[in-house]
């Protein structure tokens, strides 16, 4: 699995440290950047790494920002693609069961590097549930978006 990350100047150790644990797990990176602390806009890392998985050339994306609330409504401005802000292990299992969310927003600030790997992991090992009133959900989502 391919995975995209990309971070604002506030989230460059968080994204370092979360992109060493994936490839710890074998997944190979995308590292659309930042790549130095000097000050940056976050959307245009988190747009890169919606980009990347628009397209395909990702399988999924992790973006990160000092909250993690610009970096979601960035990724969510591209067609297809479903992102959340998540903080915890139980709210990375829910989005992927419930949501099918392919980008994940963490915050530098309120996440600490144990935690985001941990939310991490959840995330990327849960499957979408397939469940009937889920689907029918994102398929509305897809819906209106078509209608922008």
């Amino acid at each position: 699995m391919v995975i995209s990350i990309g971070c604002d100047h506030s989230a460059l150790e968080l994204k370092n440290e979360v992109i060493n644990h994936l490839k710890g797990r074998g997944f190979e990176v995308i590292d659309e950047g930042t790549f130095t602390k000097e000050s940056c806009d976050y959307t245009d890392f988190g747009y890169k790494v919606a980009k990347d998985v628009q397209s395909k050339k990702a399988d999924k994306g992790i973006v990160i920002c000092y909250t993690g609330i610009g970096m979601s409504i960035i990724a969510n401005k591209v067609k297809g693609i479903r992102c959340a802000l998540v903080g915890s292990k139980d709210a990375a299992q829910l989005t992927r069961e419930h949501n099918d969310t392919n980008v994940l927003a963490l915050s530098a600030k309120y996440t600490g590097y144990a935690l985001a790997k941990e939310i991490v992991d959840v995330w990327l090992d849960t499957d979408f549930s397939n469940n009937e009133r889920h689907l029918r959900r994102i398929n509305k989502i897809t819906k209106y978006e078509e209608m922008e």
